[in-house]
């Protein structure tokens, strides 16, 4: 599940998408913007300029800006970078994996295996939906993102 700071994560950086390139946004501005608490805001953000999705400016004309075109930007690393792994599951993880301590057979464990489904479901859509698709999303154009699982 995607806890509220993958979403609010997301959210910001939708916001600095539709922004004209090299543009920056103070956070006060996204946080408002977008309904979300600034001081959270805050730590999300400075967590996604570390991994390198963000850049920031500090005084005039300071904030917040995508370090990256915002078709570079793949959603499964960036929910990845603040939520964790996308498997629902530890051993179902393709990133984190670490086999279960109470099952004595993974290979033949029903729960790890559809998990593992569950997986590649949601990874198949994260990993190949990037920032300029999504923020595409806001503007009518999500028929031609369609993904049938």
């Amino acid at each position: 599940m995607l806890t509220k700071k993958g979403k609010y994560g997301l959210k910001a950086i939708v916001h600095l998408a539709k922004l004209q390139r090299g543009q920056s946004a103070l956070v006060a501005d996204i946080a408002e913007a977008n309904t979300i608490p600034k001081k959270f805001l805050d730590a999300i953000l400075g967590e996604l300029r570390n991994a390198g999705y963000l850049h920031s400016k500090k005084g005039k004309g300071g904030g917040y800006m995508l370090a990256k075109p915002p078709e570079e930007i793949y959603i499964g690393d960036v929910i990845r970078v603040l939520d964790g792994p996308l498997a629902p599951i530890q051993c179902a993880s393709r990133t984190a994996y670490r086999p279960c301590d109470d099952c004595p057979d993974e290979k033949r464990c029903a729960v790890r295996l559809l998990m593992l489904d569950v997986r590649e479901a949601i990874s198949g859509v994260l990993d190949n939906y990037t920032l300029d698709q999504m923020q595409d999303l806001t503007h009518g154009e999500m028929d031609a993102f369609v993904y049938h699982i």
